[in-house]
């Protein structure tokens, strides 16, 4: 009984090892260029804002434009 007990131990130790040996594995880097944010986006959507109020004031029903 004892042997089997033995035997019944490596073999379970063995299928833990085989399944943990085939877990991926995630690694973090640094990466090589330096992140940059770009904020054009922004300035060009308050510049839409500003001629769009624009245009309101303009084609308002209060102008006399037409």
């Amino acid at each position: 009984m004892n042997k089997e007990r033995m035997l019944s131990v490596t073999v379970i130790s063995l299928l833990a090892s085989c399944i943990t040996a085939c877990t991926p594995r995630v690694e973090v880097a640094v990466p090589e260029k330096p992140i940059t944010i770009n904020l054009n986006v922004k300035v060009e959507h308050e510049i839409k804002v500003k001629i769009d109020k624009e245009l309101d004031e303009i084609f308002s029903e209060d102008s006399e434009l037409f």
